[in-house]
């Protein structure tokens, strides 16, 4: 009985011994496989984080670039209404009326218009085309009564003073269709074009500043009207035009204020193509 037992005890031994060794394997491959999921896991997480940090530099680029375009549009608001600021407070204290007189006293040159004769009277309310007998009707009535001109121009101007650019433009083209040869209506013209570009209408701002250059070449608005046509002109987008423009300011007007200006915005033009 003693050796059966024993014999028994020394059978099972074997087999309890591989059962443990097939027991640990089974372990052994099942922390592997943990460890192989644990990898593959941390190689996606690494992987969502390199995609995160690409989405991030992404953004932080499209950021600054609207920063660095908003900074531009502030620049050129700030630029505008500062040389808007400027010109009223220069016309204020006197010079730019009596600039105004000196140059409406020469008589107006109608060759070669700038803008069609159509689109200058849509500018001026859809006024017609001057003829002898209006112009000398016109020139009657504004001798007739020089306070009533003065009036109505310091109404429109006043009126662009305030900030008021619809009526400021309903007033200016008033005066200019009842006084289209009064030494103001240069200025009448100038600030029309003004009254429009500041309120981003620059196709009808181009019309008003081409129309006192043609019909008052020699006026002290030219300058600054034809620097206006450049600026008119970038903001349709119609690049080789403008330069021509810009750089005809600073060949026929060299050291005005108006030519400075014109160079420092082809000086932008230019660095901003370099980029």
């Amino acid at each position: 009985m003693a050796g059966a037992i024993a014999s028994a005890v020394l059978f099972a031994l074997p087999v309890c011994a591989q059962s443990s060794r097939l027991s640990l394997a089974d372990r052994v491959a099942a922390l592997e496989q943990q460890a192989q999921n644990k990898d593959q896991s941390g190689i996606g997480m690494v992987n969502q984080m390199q995609q995160l940090q690409s989405q991030v530099q992404q953004l932080q680029g499209q950021i600054e670039e609207l920063q660095h375009h908003l900074q531009e549009l502030e620049d050129k608001n700030k630029a505008q209404y500062t040389d808007l600021d400027a010109r009223l407070g220069r016309i204020e204290n006197g010079g730019g009326a009596a600039g105004a007189a000196a140059g409406g006293s020469q008589a107006p040159t109608n060759a070669n218009p700038a803008v069609p004769a159509a689109a200058a009277a849509a500018v001026v309310g859809n006024a017609p085309a001057a003829q002898p007998a209006a112009a000398a009707s016109a020139g009657n009535a504004e001798g007739a009564d020089p306070a009533a001109a003065q009036g109505a121009y310091d109404v429109a101007f006043k009126a662009i003073r305030a900030g008021d650019y619809v009526q400021a433009s309903r007033e200016f083209r008033s005066f200019i269709k009842q006084y289209p040869n009064h030494p103001l209506t240069p200025n009448a013209w100038y600030w029309l074009g003004e009254s429009y570009y500041v309120t981003t209408n620059y196709p009808v701002a181009l019309q008003s500043f081409q129309q006192l250059l043609s019909q008052f070449p020699q006026s002290e608005k030219a300058p600054d009207a034809l620097l206006k046509v450049g600026y008119s002109q970038l903001e349709l987008k119609q690049d080789a035009a403008a330069k021509a423009t810009l750089t005809q300011v600073t060949t026929k007007y060299p050291g005005s204020k108006a030519a400075s200006l014109a160079k420092e915005r082809l000086q932008r033009i230019q660095a901003q193509s370099a980029n």
